[in-house]
């Protein structure tokens, strides 16, 4: 069970131990699904020793759990889950920053180190890094103040729950927004924000006009209204490729493969560009070792929010077809053969059927 957090330094996955701290999990799964971990900074970082965030107002004394944003004020913080057997033993770990003995809400802090048996048995250890090793050692190297808060701000930019294996509690879905929520830069907050570049490193003219020409890719983008399947039952489709689209067009390819990795291992994950522009055409296709990844993949990724985007997953059999069509002349095929592409989907994938039975209309 995992989730990955993006952060202002890159990605993080955290594996959860569901079993061992169940409560700890949950909290942390549902605070996730209703993005209220979106632009938490990462207020305390100490050196080789942890790196603390969760905390909406970035002073370190805030925060609430899931349970008090369902039941109210009484249910603010959940008791710990402290198992002797989990340590602080390797760099990684993930554990409530607890402000003390069964008073859990939201932050938590990774460690940098190893073997820092100093906080055994004193805080929940509810999961551990499952991958970004080198994303933690740049958040470990951030230069602070004497309280441990990076002189430019590292935050959590967005969560995506991979695998929840918890029913939502009723009210939940109430919580949970359209969209993730909109940073507001505090007016008090004097700090470089995560963003910030030295003037001489801004953009020029002539990538800010580039930068313009984004609706021209964009435009194209509409083909994935109309994509269906080919009313031809001799083409079979791969079942081990996936398409996945309506994606955002700053989602990278390697988000994608982080993503889905969790399902098996990936021969090939690649985001459609304009060869113009180099701007995503959001969507792509992601191959797996074998059809039982896809298939898992399938089922548990679609319509999941990815950078503020319902993505929709699907095996198609006219996408197959201009797959490989596409990849003989190139991932980056210039407009033209873009255009050509939309013209026969449009003219000969009308059909929104299910095809193999697994895909769904948009």
């Amino acid at each position: 069970m995992s989730v990955l957090l993006e952060t202002s330094k890159g990605d993080l996955v955290i594996d959860l131990f569901v079993d061992e701290c169940p409560t700890a999990c949950k909290n942390f799964l549902k605070l996730c699904k209703i993005k209220y971990y979106n632009n938490c900074l990462f207020h305390n970082v100490q050196r080789n020793f942890l790196a603390q965030t969760g905390d909406p107002t970035g002073t370190g004394k805030g925060g609430d759990s899931i349970f008090k944003l369902l039941y109210g004020e009484q249910a603010r913080f959940f008791e710990d889950e402290i198992r002797p057997e989990i340590k602080h033993k390797n760099k990684g770990m993930v554990a409530m920053a607890s402000a003390g003995e069964n008073l859990n809400a939201s932050q938590f802090y990774i460690t940098t180190a190893e073997d820092i048996s100093s906080l055994d048995e004193k805080h929940t250890i509810f999961g551990e890094l499952g991958e970004g090793d080198d994303v933690l050692d740049r958040i470990n190297e951030a230069f602070c103040d004497d309280d441990g808060r990076p002189y430019q701000n590292i935050r959590i930019r967005h969560t995506i729950v991979l695998d929840d294996p918890f029913d939502d509690m009723p009210g939940l879905e109430s919580h949970i927004p359209d969209a993730s929520p909109e940073f507001v830069k505090d007016p008090k907050d004097t700090r470089l924000e995560d963003d910030w570049v030295p003037d001489e490193d801004l953009r020029s003219q002539a990538e800010v006009e580039e930068g313009l020409r984004k609706q021209e890719a964009n435009s194209r983008a509409v083909v994935l209204e109309m994509i269906g399947d080919l009313p031809e039952a001799e083409v079979a489709p791969p079942d081990n490729v996936l398409f996945v689209c309506k994606l955002n067009a700053v989602t990278t390819d390697e988000d994608l493969e982080i993503i889905f990795s969790r399902f098996g291992k990936i021969t090939d994950c690649e985001i459609i560009r304009d060869k113009k522009t180099g701007d995503s055409l959001q969507y792509a296709f992601i191959g797996f070792e074998k059809p039982e990844y896809s298939e898992a993949a399938y089922f548990k990724m679609d319509n999941v929010l990815i950078d503020d985007r319902r993505i929709h997953v699907d095996f198609s059999q006219s996408v197959s077809k201009m797959w490989n069509r596409y990849k003989r002349v190139g991932a980056q095929d210039d407009a033209s053969a873009m255009d050509e592409m939309e013209d026969e989907m449009a003219t000969g994938g009308g059909g929104r059927g299910r095809g193999r039975g697994r895909g769904r209309g948009f």
